[in-house]
């Protein structure tokens, strides 16, 4: 991870969050690490839990916490050891909180809004962004944020390039099922729903994509893939995966109609976009058939598999995205947290973008490790740009 290795080379002779405790609610593996120990050697007290129950690996736990970094995580943890965590996080009076999903700035808001001394937080996914934006438009929102999802050097590449692979990656860890030639679903076209659906058409699936925006609809349809309501489409699907941010995305009415042997995926921060209690209620029985598939059964013969409990596939049931583009997200993070560690008192309790500079020094910073190298403007290219810009 050459960027943020840079980055925490930096924050070891500067020093810009000393005397300052930072608590991150993050998928806990080893890229994860990576992050804690580069906020650590910036001189944070650093605490850590898990951003979903399945998704932990226990040697960077351990690592994590031999260096220092309080950690507390178990991959399998039971709903309440994982809230409890949660909870820990915000025990820890934080002056910075990093989130993935804003389940601890949910908390510091509703349970115990009177807690801590928080300068402000950094949101990793959309599921998150979403929820900040609805605190904000209630007026209730007590620190700023920042929104790390949104940043260029995030989106494009995490969401889509990131998504799409890790996604690839959880569904042939999980099945060890050939993709080529099968129908598969994707519910949502946004970034990570774009990411996944070209990824699986790049190894010979035939995509439907399900949206319920118009003009990512078209896009969809632009780019190639069929687009049709879910109810048409779960008839004809070997494969589902949601990508939403939303709720019951497949629910009782699709389970009634879907194709015998579909697999059911989901690759949206929450395990609520396939309705497992819908799925329950249709089935007949459910048996655990191989780690993280469950084959629900249903009273005409069919069955659906259920994969990774309808968590995160991508982290579940594989390794989350490549290293290369977490190195991206993660020094977006890092350096977000600083501008919050920097400037938070003087920042409006909203949600605020990355900073562009932030951004682009990412970029740059990616370069030279990617084997890429840029042009550079001549002076008479340079005047010819500004004086479009100035309108003269």
């Amino acid at each position: 991870m050459p960027v943020l290795e840079g980055i925490r080379a930096r924050f070891e002779r500067e020093r810009p969050f000393e005397g300052l405790t930072l608590s991150c609610v993050l998928h806990v593996e080893s890229k994860t690490a990576a992050l804690g120990l580069a906020l650590q050697a910036g001189g944070a007290k650093v605490h850590m839990a898990a951003g979903n129950p399945l998704s932990t690996d226990d040697d960077a736990v351990a690592v994590l916490n031999d260096s220092g970094v309080r950690t507390l995580a178990e991959k399998g943890e039971s709903t309440a050891e994982y809230h409890a965590a949660i909870r820990g996080m915000l025990d820890a009076d934080p002056d910075v909180i990093i989130d993935d999903g804003a389940d601890l700035v949910a908390l510091a808001h509703t349970e115990r809004p009177g807690r801590g001394k928080i300068l402000g937080s950094t949101e990793e996914t959309t599921t998150g962004v979403t929820r900040l934006r609805a605190l904000e438009r209630s007026g209730k929102m007590r620190f700023p944020a920042v929104d790390v999802n949104d940043a260029e050097m995030k989106h494009l590449f995490d969401n889509r390039y990131g998504c799409g692979q890790s996604v690839l990656d959880g569904l042939f860890g999980a099945t060890n099922l050939l993709i080529a030639g099968r129908t598969a679903v994707v519910a949502g076209y946004g970034w990570c729903g774009k990411g996944i659906a070209s990824r699986l058409r790049g190894i010979g699936a035939d995509v439907v994509v399900t949206e319920v925006d118009p003009v990512r609809a078209i896009e969809a349809r632009l780019e190639g893939f069929r687009v049709l309501p879910m109810l048409d489409a779960a008839g004809e699907a070997d494969l589902i995966v949601t990508a939403t941010g939303n709720r019951d995305v497949v629910r009782a009415e699709h389970f009634k109609v879907l194709k015998d042997g579909c697999l059911l995926a989901n690759a949206g921060h929450f395990d609520v976009e396939i309705s497992k209690a819908d799925l329950e209620g249709v089935a007949i029985s459910r048996s655990t058939v191989r780690p993280g598939v469950e084959e629900f059964r249903f009273a005409d013969g069919r069955s659906a598999y259920l994969l990774a409990e309808g968590r995160l596939i991508n982290l579940a049931t594989g390794q989350g995205h490549p290293v290369e583009i977490m190195d991206l997200s993660f020094a977006l993070q890092a350096l977000s947290a600083e501008h919050i560690a920097r400037h938070g008192k003087t920042l409006a309790a909203k949600v605020h973008p990355v900073p562009p500079a932030i951004d682009r020094a990412v970029a740059e910073a990616a370069l030279a490790p990617m084997g890429a190298g840029l042009d550079t403007m001549t002076d008479a290219q340079r005047k010819y740009v500004e004086s479009w810009e100035s309108g003269t």
